[in-house]
């Protein structure tokens, strides 16, 4: 079970420290995503060297490959793939319902995979818990239902009602074990389903909330008044998770309105198609600009990546197919977002967060980034 030491507040945003039995996770925090219990592009040694502190983990596509069973004979997850810091797992939820061959009902979530498309899988609430079990996560969510955007009010509000009831049932599954096991708020764009949400999970006397049905589609503003109407209904004393953000901007904002925690695919997803972040926005590192550009991806970073090469090599690169492109963007993006972390710990701490969103956005134009 992990505590949740609050540090530091600004305005909304908050500074804190979660405190495991495989270390110290300061937030707000960023956790890099191993589906596969594997980070794309980066070995556990440089997430480390990165800064990373948690990372995440897929249930859904563990389940499937190899199975929770070899995981399990294997250690767990921390002895599997060689992290031995904390790891959260999601319920594999969202995978699920994104899938066009499912049925919903009140048991849980029949599909099929691609994987195996002539063999029907039904995950429940009970078995999204025992996988996790099974994996050996130190954080571990529920099954909820993740509904897809736009939805109408209706659909919405079934999606609620089954994400309460099965909270309802994972928690009676997770008795007598020692992750920690979060409550998901959904409710889509509707701020009524998001507070009835919000006041249900809230009685059951969780040790963590999350947020979850965001970043299906919504757009940044729709995201920030979900966060802004939210995190405010969730117990200050415990850790807040946004699930499945995001881009910078998005980060931003969600710290801004309190919440703690983040993961995403985007820093080695967008590695893979080289795209990069720097400081002053995102760049094309395949563009012919490139080609003779010998200043390091950002000339505010000291990743392995920015210290060691240029552009011109980055560019080379990546027009010719070269894995070592991908690791170098990897763990350039990875260390990008976990220094943003860091930068908006420090600046909430001292009191001067707003002024650093505000200077940050500024910089952070979305345009190529000049030297």
């Amino acid at each position: 079970m992990i505590r949740f030491s609050l540090e530091s507040q600004d305005g909304q945003a908050r500074a804190g420290r979660l405190i495991t039995s495989r270390g110290l996770v300061e937030t707000p925090v960023f956790m890099p995503v191993g589906t596969r219990a594997a980070v794309r592009g980066m070995t556990p040694d440089q997430l480390a060297q990165a800064g990373a502190e948690i990372l995440l983990a897929n249930t859904y596509h563990l389940w499937l490959q190899p199975g929770e069973r070899l995981v399990e004979k294997a250690g767990g997850l921390h002895t599997f793939m060689n992290w031995g810091g904390p790891i959260l797992t999601d319920s594999g939820g969202f995978q699920v319902f994104s899938l066009p061959k499912k049925t919903i009902s009140s048991e849980g979530v029949r599909f099929y995979p691609p994987e195996r498309k002539s063999e029907a899988l039904l995950l429940t609430p009970e078995r999204a818990i025992e996988i996790q079990h099974a994996l050996g996560a130190d954080m571990i969510m529920p099954l909820d239902e993740c509904t897809p955007h736009p939805a109408d009010h209706s659909l919405a509000a079934r999606g609620v009602e089954h994400t309460i009831a099965w909270l309802r049932r994972s928690i009676e599954a997770h008795r007598g074990h020692d992750a920690t096991l979060f409550g998901i708020v959904q409710g889509s764009v509707y701020p009524d389903l998001r507070s009835h949400c919000a006041t249900e999970l809230v009685q059951l006397d969780l040790p963590a909330y999350a947020i979850g049905g965001v970043s299906v589609g919504e757009g940044h503003a729709a995201l920030a008044k979900i966060v802004r109407v939210t995190a405010p209904m969730l117990p200050g004393e415990r850790p807040r998770y946004l699930m499945g953000v995001g881009l910078p901007e998005d980060l931003l904002v969600a710290v801004q309105h309190g919440m703690d925690m983040f993961d995403c695919v985007i820093p080695t997803r967008y590695a893979r198609s080289a795209t990069l972040f720097t400081r002053r926005g995102r760049i094309r590192m395949t563009r012919r600009a490139y080609r003779n550009d010998f200043y390091p991806i950002d000339v505010s970073c000291t990743c392995y990546a920015c210290s060691q090469f240029t552009r011109a090599y980055l560019h080379h690169l990546y027009t010719t197919n070269e894995i070592l492109g991908t690791v170098l963007g990897a763990i350039h993006n990875v260390s990008f977002y976990l220094r943003l972390m860091r930068d908006m710990r420090e600046a909430i701490v001292e009191k001067r967060f707003e002024r650093f969103r505000g200077e940050f956005l500024a910089d952070y134009t979305g345009s190529e980034a000049k030297p």
